[in-house]
């Protein structure tokens, strides 16, 4: 027999109000209720005899972060309802309580969908899988084995660890790769002023020289007419080409795993790269453990959160070994692409039975190896972008003063 879900989900919206209290003063704010009615009782409760309430505008456009699930919302919402099932509070009241207290519509929208479902009868792990972009099947199955074994609370405590720990370890990637990319967009953006509206300005002044121009200035006056012809034709095709790279990445597997494999091979940022794949890796698999996920499932779950194609690729050939007989430690060894140490600690760790507490201790070294490695680079890149600038201005000030230092020496 098919399960019939009810359809009429709850909608809370926020309220303004006006209205007098028991001094006699007039006061106004906010109030989230389900309709204007309940909010009028619950204001007199409160002691407010409200004169005016209206539902509060939505903003006009619903776009950027305020309408958009962010991972972190999902880690907050987590250790949300970790930490009301961990004092009792049953699931579904605790999932009520997280989307009436959450500023994003959308959050609440989303939990309130999935508390329905939850109500309907459907298993937990299965009401969450109905929404694979916000969580994946690693989160699933944790709160499968979660939802078997009784220990809701404690799963949802390791999650929201988890999320936390790899969101800030995200931010830290993000931030090192956005330094370099910076450098490069303001260097461009000065250079394409400077030669759509400085060095024209020179131009017209050495027509009246009547003398030949060095060869670096004619070089730079030749690139300054090519800049101004079709400056908006250079901008369009570079804006159209990382639109284009961006949409062909997210669908050509064979691209991403090409640019996974350049990345590695970047100086500076190949290295905090391969760190935050063993920080990642290492969190998965130790979060997978401690759940009571199998060896095995763990594995693929580890695989699928590196982030890179050869570690991906080198995690899955371990799973084979470890799913042949082998042991975990030399599965991974044979890989050539882990440290030591990481090799090291699995080996204790399965010698002692607390593989998860040897892969934690991993995961916490290299996140913080990540963390000095990206502090590092934004130490550095300072310097580099003033050189960087420094360089590309100098050059163009050279160009434009030579013919006039040249003639200031035949005069």
């Amino acid at each position: 027999m098919a399960i019939q879900k009810n359809k009429k989900k709850t909608t809370v919206h926020t309220y303004q109000w006006q209205g007098i209290n028991r001094k006699g003063d007039r006061v106004r704010g906010e109030y989230k209720g389900i309709s204007e009615k309940e909010v009028k009782e619950s204001l007199k409760r409160q002691g407010v005899n409200p004169t005016k309430l209206k539902k509060k505008p939505e903003p006009f456009l619903k776009i950027g972060a305020s309408y958009k699930i962010l991972p972190m919302d999902i880690a907050m919402v987590s250790r949300q309802l970790a930490t009301m099932l961990t004092a009792g509070v049953p699931l579904v009241q605790s999932l009520s309580i997280v989307a009436d207290g959450h500023e994003k519509p959308i959050v609440r929208e989303l939990l309130n969908n999935i508390n329905g479902d939850i109500q309907s009868g459907v298993p937990v792990a299965d009401a969450l899988r109905q929404h694979p972009r916000y969580f994946d099947d690693l989160y699933c199955d944790l709160v499968s084995v979660g939802e078997q074994s009784g220990s809701l609370e404690q799963v949802f405590e390791r999650i929201a660890t988890y999320k936390e720990k790899t969101e800030a370890l995200k931010s830290k990637i993000k931030k090192a790769l956005l330094y370099p990319t910076s450098v490069i967009i303001v260097a461009f953006a000065v250079t394409l002023l400077l030669l759509i509206f400085v060095v024209p300005q020179f131009e017209s002044i050495f027509a009246g020289f009547g003398a030949e121009l060095p060869a670096f200035t004619i070089f730079v006056l030749d690139i300054s007419e090519v800049v101004q012809a079709y400056w908006y034709l250079i901008i369009g095709g570079l804006v159209a080409g990382g639109i284009l790279f961006k949409k062909a990445h997210f669908k050509y597997e064979s691209l991403r795993n090409k640019t996974d494999i350049m990345i590695l091979k970047l100086p500076i940022i190949g290295p905090i790269m391969r760190k935050s794949c063993i920080a990642r890796f290492s969190r998965t698999l130790a979060t997978t453990f401690t759940a009571g996920v199998p060896l095995l499932e763990g594995l693929g779950s580890a695989a699928g959160s590196s982030g890179n194609y050869i570690y991906k690729k080198a995690i899955l050939e371990a799973r084979k070994d470890v799913e042949s007989g082998l042991m975990l430690n030399i599965a991974i060894r044979a890989s050539n692409i882990f440290p030591n140490m990481l090799v090291q600690m699995i080996m204790i760790g399965e010698e002692a039975g607390t593989i998860d507490d040897m892969l934690n201790k991993v995961a916490n070294i290299y996140e913080m190896e990540v963390d000095d490695a990206v502090e590092g680079l934004t130490t550095l890149i300072e310097p580099i972008i003033m050189v960087v600038i420094g360089g590309l201005v100098g050059s163009l000030i050279i160009a434009m003063y030579l013919p006039i230092f040249e003639m200031g020496n035949i005069v």
